[in-house]
């Protein structure tokens, strides 16, 4: 007789920084368990679906993948506020995810062992409240280094959390396990960098630069490197890049490398992490816990702008330990692309130019140790099994 089959629910999204990281725990787990299943609690937001769609080929809303199936929900969660408008949302929407929730932990539990990992956000805390309900394990699951609002609720209803993010001066939590940052395999580079950039229509022996807002791209980055390649004799004319843009930011970036002179795949969307940070010598990029995470497994120097209209800063914390270990640099975004380039510029003029300063970056990040933390993460989800 078969053992009953065990099912692991992942809730988390609004941002592919939610989506991904599940991604990565759920394809170690499926690899080590055949059998299993997992789910993935989203939100409604069209990102999410659209990025489940390519991660799990011919699902439309489900399908299988990494030897176990897996599967997608979107639920009618809110994110909080405290203006009116978002405040009523999140009020009248909270009770109808919560019931939403419920029915694919209710349907698991029934055919096994179930446990929930929440991945932070607003997707997560209904998630979590429904797990109370069905009498659900439940494990969270922190990414980043000052946990917001939803995961410091969530943290006093679960049974064990772990933390994939260095906590920031005055947001240490003892009881918090530390765990490395949580990369999918399919954004670690496993080709040499002449074929990854060959992979993007490049030459293979040009210094690459990458440029990633994450997955809803960044428009201050944008401007700022569309800026940067029409300044005179600066050196990216000497390198190409890879840069993602998000949506409805191609045709500007794309013009502005062609008059610049500078070769360039622009795309709203990069359908290959793995080869972009393979091609990439240096890379400059928002620091969310995502491209925190990969620049450690991949060992790629960055400069780091982070998101600058978060009160709490918490990008800069996520990127200290790159920082701190000689292998990354953090610069302010300004927003505006003049300004930036007045701020940064040099900054930049120096990197590109150095090649031996990029090689000792790269070689400090070898210092970090792995970024294994989604097999760690997935040790952790089978233990906390009912």
């Amino acid at each position: 007789m078969s053992p009953p089959a065990r099912t692991y629910v992942f809730a988390g999204g609004g941002t592919g920084g939610h989506i991904y990281p599940a991604l990565g725990v759920a394809r170690v787990l499926l690899e080590r368990e055949p059998h299993a299943r997992a789910i993935f609690l989203v939100s409604q937001r069209p990102l999410d679906a659209s990025i489940l769609a390519r991660e799990l080929p011919g699902s439309g809303g489900g399908g299988a993948g990494g030897g176990g199936a897996m599967s997608f929900q979107a639920i009618p969660a809110q994110p909080f506020g405290v203006r009116p408008p978002a405040l009523y949302r999140f009020v009248t929407r909270w009770g109808e995810a919560v019931r939403a929730a419920r029915g694919p932990l209710r349907e698991a539990r029934s055919a096994g062992p179930v446990v929930l990992a929440a991945f932070g956000g607003f997707v997560a805390a209904p998630c979590v409240q429904a797990a109370r309900v069905e009498r659900v394990p439940a494990v969270l699951v922190n990414l980043d280094a000052v946990p917001g609002k939803a995961n410091r609720w969530i943290a006093r209803h679960v049974r064990r959390v772990v933390t994939a993010a260095r906590l920031a001066p005055g947001h240490e939590r003892p009881a918090w396990e530390q765990v490395p940052p949580i990369v999918r395999a399919q954004a670690i580079a496993r080709e040499p960098a002449g074929a990854c950039r060959g992979a993007f229509g490049l030459d293979p022996d040009r210094p690459t630069l990458l440029v990633t807002g994450g997955s809803q791209g960044a428009g201050s980055i944008n401007r700022f490197l569309g800026a940067l390649s029409e300044l005179p004799e600066f050196p990216l004319r000497a390198w190409q890049v890879i840069h993602q843009t998000g949506a409805g930011g191609v045709e500007a970036v794309r013009v502005a490398y062609e008059r610049g002179g500078v070769r360039a795949w622009v795309g709203e969307f990069l359908p290959d992490m793995a080869r972009a940070w393979g091609a990439a010598d240096l890379a400059i990029c928002r620091a969310g816990a995502g491209n925190v995470g990969e620049a450690w497994a991949n060992r790629v120097p960055c400069v780091f702008m982070p998101y600058p209209y978060h009160r709490d800063k918490h990008q800069a914390f996520n990127a200290s330990p790159l920082v701190a270990a000689g292998g990354a640099l953090l610069a302010e975004d300004a927003i505006e692309p003049q300004a930036n380039v007045r701020r940064h510029a040099d900054t930049l003029r120096g990197l590109l130019g150095d090649t031996a300063r990029a090689g000792a970056m790269r070689r400090a990040l070898g210092t970090l140790g792995p970024a294994d933390g989604a097999d760690r993460v997935a040790g952790v989800l089978a233990g906390a099994m009912s």
